[in-house]
């Protein structure tokens, strides 16, 4: 009997911990090309995270170019794709399914049938009975169901325990396809061939193993861009909460050219936009998760990615930082 209840204890722990990572659900990409970013936490494998999205494994680690029989390592990134099998913009599900909101943050100059020609053509009444508004209601900043990812009541965490709808602004969550400064579009993710479906990616697959050499790549971002990255335009930290210490890398293939820097930070909610100060520089990062639990992270405040460090110009060592959001 006790080691049933350790066993329910555990599952439900697991359970928590996943779908606490991923509330709110927010959609990603363009084009009819729709998925979702899963961060991989400990005890994750590929079966685990196709259960919770009620996706194939396989065909998880086909979308992001990955082998199946490769382990996960813990702070890594997934693109988990939507099809039709758990994708639904409908409302039709099986007695033994839960639909479980999807949402895109409306973007500055986004209106109701703007967002019904991106998402498929759904409905503009389906989005005002989804979110309860009407369709001038809609505003920049806002979180609006797009869909609904279907999962099974009897596999995935998310049918027990659904995501609720983001609180924050929208400045928090990184955009769909596109951001605006000064109304002009600052970023289109391009066609990258790390996928094998040769589809848009904005946010390629990260690893929280040791940073690779700056050597090895070029910032052309940073080159071409001044304001510390894709993600600035998004800070809306004030500055009171600061963290201060020591801070390392891991190896990303994100952020060299669309500038989209990424950090691992106890702590912070998932989502956050924090402004990292290093070096007599500043950079912007959307966080993750949490650091890692590998010796590599002992003494850490943060990881970031190392295209963020490229910029900093810290190298790959150890380096100073200073968090404000």
């Amino acid at each position: 009997m006790k080691s049933l209840i350790t066993g329910l204890f555990s599952m439900m722990l697991i359970a928590s911990t996943a779908v606490a990572q991923h509330a709110p659900l927010q959609i990603e990409g363009i084009n009819g090309n729709f998925y979702l970013i899963h961060t991989v936490v400990a005890k994750d494998n590929w079966y685990s995270i196709g259960r919770l999205y009620n996706a194939s494994p396989h065909d998880i680690a086909t979308y992001n170019s990955m082998s199946f029989d490769k382990p996960l390592e813990i702070g890594q990134q997934l693109n988990i794709p939507l099809t039709s099998v758990n994708f639904d913009q409908k409302q039709k599900k099986a007695t033994t399914e839960t639909l479980i909101p999807i949402y895109h943050i409306v973007l500055e100059k986004e209106w109701a049938f703007r967002l019904s020609s991106i998402y498929n053509d759904v409905p503009v009444s389906s989005l005002e009975k989804w979110n309860r508004i009407k369709r001038d209601d809609v505003k920049q900043g806002m979180p609006i169901i797009v869909g609904f990812l279907k999962v099974k009541n009897d596999q995935s965490p998310f049918a027990s325990v659904p995501p609720t709808a983001p609180d924050a602004p929208a400045g928090n969550m990184e955009p769909v396809a596109e951001k605006s400064r000064d109304t002009k579009i600052i970023d289109q993710p391009a066609q990258t061939v790390t996928n094998s479906q040769t589809k848009t990616i904005s946010a390629p697959p990260v690893s929280a193993t040791s940073g690779s050499s700056s050597t090895e790549h070029v910032n052309t971002y940073a080159s071409t861009h001044a304001g510390g990255g894709f993600f600035s335009i998004n800070y809306l930290g004030n500055g009171n909460k600061s963290i201060n210490g020591q801070a390392g890398t891991f190896k990303s293939t994100s952020g060299w050219t669309d500038g989209k820097y990424y950090a691992l930070i106890d702590g912070v909610p998932v989502g956050t936009i924090v402004r990292i100060n290093s070096n007599g520089k500043t950079v912007y990062a959307k966080v993750l998760g949490q650091l890692p639990e590998m010796k590599e992270s002992n003494g850490l405040v943060t990881r970031i990615s190392n295209a963020a460090s490229s910029e900093l110009g810290t190298g790959e060592g150890r380096f100073v930082v200073e968090i404000r959001y």
